[in-house]
């Protein structure tokens, strides 16, 4: 059986600060993003579905399995989005083109996104995807879910659950995600547009 690992940071647990404290990436990705990999894994032990990718088990699997690997899968690429804060950081290339012409503009995308990320109720996740024809959407996920079970290509996420964002900003989840824009390395997320 293939054991799911917790993935390393690519930043020191430090780098995301003043917009993601040290604290908050301690528990973020020590604890809780730790606490899935371990359950997921425990799962795992004699089910056929131990030896896909994990992208292929948040599409086949159902219950405890699927909200483990979902967790694993979006908890993985939102931690692989992030750099060091900067000042006006944005898109460029086909990214920044595909933006524009599918929001009309950068800021009108990141409006549309914002409010994506804090009207979804309860827990859950933003998602900026691209369909099979290139065309950016954004899209409310529940929970564990991500835009692959729609057939969309996962680009850029924020996370809503509370504890990513309680020890910060306590209930102030607009203001979290508006400061999430100075860490996005939008480089990554160019790479899985164009790749």
């Amino acid at each position: 059986m293939k054991k799911f690992e917790l993935m390393a940071l690519p930043y020191a647990v430090d780098a995301l600060e003043p917009v993601i404290s040290k604290q908050t990436l301690e528990f973020h990705h020590g604890k809780h993003l730790a606490g899935y990999v371990n359950n997921l894994n425990g799962l795992m032990e004699g089910s056929p579905l131990a030896v896909l990718p994990l992208e292929e088990i948040v599409l086949k699997a159902e219950g405890g399995m699927l909200n483990n690997a979902g967790q694993i899968l979006n908890h993985n690429l939102y931690f692989a989005q992030f750099c060091a804060p900067k000042a006006d950081n944005r898109p460029t290339g086909k990214l920044a083109e595909a933006i524009e012409r599918d929001f009309g503009s950068f800021e009108a995308f990141k409006e549309a996104f914002q409010k994506g990320g804090a009207t979804l109720f309860g827990s859950g996740w933003v998602w900026l995807s691209a369909d099979k024809d290139g065309k950016l959407v954004i899209t409310q996920e529940a929970n564990a879910a991500n835009p692959v079970q729609k057939g969309l290509k996962p680009l850029l996420t924020f996370d809503v659950w509370e504890h990513a964002y309680y020890l910060d900003y306590q209930n102030r989840r607009p203001d979290h995600l508006a400061a999430l824009w100075q860490i996005v390395d939008w480089e990554v997320i160019e790479k899985r547009y164009d790749g």
